[in-house]
């Protein structure tokens, strides 16, 4: 083989490892592809999740943060939330004498408030989602 034949095999090849690389940094960039607004760490089921019946709400806040929970329209009593202060995790399910006792096939919205806790500086936000139960 001729090396300048060579050389244009080795430079056509590059190139298009590059053009691979651009591709994949474009099309598929990394992270999550609904950001979650500060200070709301993690949020389950994920937006637009599919997932199975007996899921759990599950939300991560900062230590010293409260919540206000509304799912599907219907404002959720404090007492049916799990709160783990220490750990800024709140967690919230449906079930028998509670406001929701079941999931229906479909799509919920979620809807969650928040507001550091007395005594602290004011830092309210709110988030929603949807996902889906098959």
């Amino acid at each position: 083989m001729d090396p300048r034949r060579h050389r244009r095999l080795l430079v056509l090849l590059g190139a298009g490892f590059v053009a691979v690389v651009i591709a994949v940094v474009v099309f598929y960039p990394s992270g999550s592809p609904d950001s979650l607004p500060a200070p709301l760490e993690a949020v389950s089921p994920l937006p637009g999740e599919a997932v199975v019946g007996q899921v759990t709400i599950e939300i991560d806040l900062p230590i010293g943060y409260a919540i206000d929970l509304v799912v599907d329209g219907v404002p959720v009593p404090p007492a049916e939330i799990i709160a783990v202060e220490g750990l800024g995790s709140y967690r919230w399910y449906p079930g028998p004498g509670r406001v929701i006792e079941r999931w229906e096939q479909g799509e919920h919205t979620i809807e969650v408030s928040w507001d550091s806790l007395p005594g602290r500086r004011p830092d309210p936000g709110a988030f929603s989602w949807r996902f889906r139960v098959t």
